[in-house]
């Protein structure tokens, strides 16, 4: 009989890891502090609760059409790898054209059901103060709780960095008007959005209210930071008058189908929910106080009686200097435990199925420790090996939370100039990497078609 282990978080990384070392004959106590102890962010006791956009990123295979991404190559070997966490993100898929999004209830619930279900996983609803003795794995995501964060920082000294991350708002879909909205993807990809278009004059109104709208800001905001790729819309807003139309508001592959002509700037909304009930506004994640939404969303063409069920909310974000504090395997070097890994947000990717690879990665880290095998190296060549590389490898200075991106793998031996054909290249690299990586990694790599 293997040695029991903890893994502390019931988020996407805690569940991962979990599911890894349950499959593997591994006895696991999953340890998660909802509902007892809730989040600013959470809502539900539910595991693996979605609370930022409910898109995981690109398709993969035959979904994809041919359009390549990183985001697809890093499913690739997720499937390989039997990732409970994207099973059950397709198997609760929404429409969201080029993206896998999911419905947030029905991903949670199907999570939950699946880890509960599991004869080598014993849930228990507590809050861990510190990190527990013996064979662990915390993955406690961007919300790690107080005491349990101060207890690392004071083990770490100053080495962990905290920022701020930010959600957006959820309408009715039958509040939107239709009458001033459109109904496309953009390049005529799909019919998956819903598209508000402005011109040039309510666009300017609509960024004067938002750059003078009051905001709620957290108390210790100026000594924390924002993620890029998740920046409040009012603090792109900040950085000029056409930051949000380059930006989440771009109007190009989006033509108006009554005028045929492409506006000023679009903000789209995408389906939140299997019921198509629900939308959430894209890139529209903020920081405004709730009246200061329903007031400036409000200008918006076709969400002027817009039904806001869930407001914006900002939230601190914890993770730790991962090149400063990391080891290969995800262990905190400091602590000197061969046996504590960290996964999830808090190892420094940023992203909903970057944070589920390092959980699969932390729960084959620890299986193999546990069963005496050496631990495992991915392939620099392959997303997660890549991802592990920047961990690694960026500056201690300047370090920041990273999405997975062509632009951290390793250059490839030849230049490409066409886009899909150069990422074409990057994901047959990954899959040959793999193939011929550790044998531990191997297992699924036949999956990897």
């Amino acid at each position: 009989m293997n040695a029991r282990i903890s893994v502390i978080g019931g988020g996407l990384a805690g569940c991962e890891a979990a599911w890894q070392l349950a499959e593997r004959d591994i006895p696991v106590r999953l340890v998660e502090m909802r509902p007892s102890v809730m989040t600013p962010a959470h809502k539900t006791g539910q595991l693996a609760e979605v609370v930022c956009s409910n898109s995981f990123g690109g398709v993969i295979g035959p979904e994809a059409e041919g359009h390549i991404t990183a985001a697809g190559i890093l499913k690739e070997e997720l499937e390989a790898g039997r990732s409970l966490i994207l099973a059950c993100a397709r198997t609760t898929r929404v429409p969201a054209g080029g993206a896998l999004a999911v419905d947030r209830e029905r991903f949670s619930a199907l999570v939950t059901e699946r880890i509960t279900a599991h004869p080598n996983i014993e849930l228990v609803h507590e809050e861990m103060t510190s990190p527990p003795d013996g064979p662990a794995i915390l993955a406690t995501g961007p919300l790690t709780a107080p005491s349990l964060a101060e207890a690392l920082r004071t083990a770490l000294g100053q080495a962990s960095i905290a920022f701020f991350d930010a959600v957006a708002p959820i309408v009715t879909r039958e509040s939107i008007n239709m009458d001033r909205a459109f109904v496309a993807g953009r390049y005529g990809r799909g019919g998956d959005y819903i598209n508000c278009p402005m011109t040039k004059e309510e666009y300017l109104a609509f960024y004067d209210a938002l750059i003078h709208a009051e905001r709620a800001l957290p108390h210790d905001f100026e000594r924390g930071m924002y993620f890029e790729g998740c920046m409040p819309i009012e603090a792109l807003a900040d950085r000029g008058q056409d930051t949000m139309r380059f930006g989440p508001m771009r109007p190009v592959g989006l033509p108006d189908p009554r005028t045929g002509r492409e506006s000023w700037a679009v903000v789209q909304l995408r389906q939140d929910n299997a019921e198509g009930t629900l939308y959430n506004l894209v890139g529209f994640q903020t920081g405004l106080k709730w009246g200061e939404q329903k007031r400036v969303f409000a200008m918006i063409p076709g969400l002027e009686r817009a039904e806001i069920v869930r407001f914006g909310v900002m939230h601190r974000n914890t993770s730790v200097n991962a090149p400063a504090v990391l080891d290969p395997w995800l262990r905190l070097r400091p602590l000197e435990r061969e046996d504590l890994f960290i996964a999830g947000q808090l190892t420094g990717v940023e992203g909903y199925m970057e944070s589920t690879a390092m959980g699969l990665v932390a729960g084959l880290n620890a299986a193999c420790l546990l069963q005496g095998q050496p631990l495992p190296t991915w392939p620099d060549e392959t997303a997660i090996g890549s991802l592990l590389r920047y961990l690694r490898t960026a500056d201690p200075a300047h370090f920041q939370p990273m999405n997975v991106n062509l632009g951290i793998f390793p250059p490839l031996e030849r230049r490409i100039r066409d886009k899909r054909q150069r990422a074409a290249a990057y994901r047959d690299r990954a899959a040959e990497a793999l193939r011929r990586g550790d044998p531990v990694l191997r297992g699924g790599a036949q999956d990897f078609a």
